[in-house]
């Protein structure tokens, strides 16, 4: 009996480590490599958000017509949202199209 117990708690720890060797999908884990931090453009070249600058609006929206979020662009919360508020706009000037199809 002692010895069935001390066998299931060994495999119990074997399985635990395992599981820590490996991420989410079961795979061996990968090294993050190195990330860089994304610098918001429009605060290092003050380059100015228009709502009449129609290519730089495309810049920020997907093929589907959505705008693309922070973490993606890289922008910082005060000038994601000023890009959103002009995105909006030009979308309601017919400068951008809502969706594309």
């Amino acid at each position: 009996m002692r010895d069935t117990n001390e066998m299931k708690a060994s495999r119990t720890e074997d399985q635990q480590d395992l599981r820590r060797d490996q991420d989410d999908r079961n795979g061996p884990r990968k090294g993050k490599g190195f990330f860089r931090k994304k610098v918001c453009r429009f605060c290092t070249q003050k380059v100015k958000i228009d709502y009449k600058d129609a290519d730089l609006l495309r810049r920020y929206t997907t093929e589907r017509g959505k705008i693309l979020p922070r973490r993606i662009t890289g922008t910082c919360s005060k000038h994601q949202r000023v890009l959103a508020v002009n995105i909006k706009r030009a979308r309601a000037l017919a400068l951008l199209p809502y969706v594309v199809k």
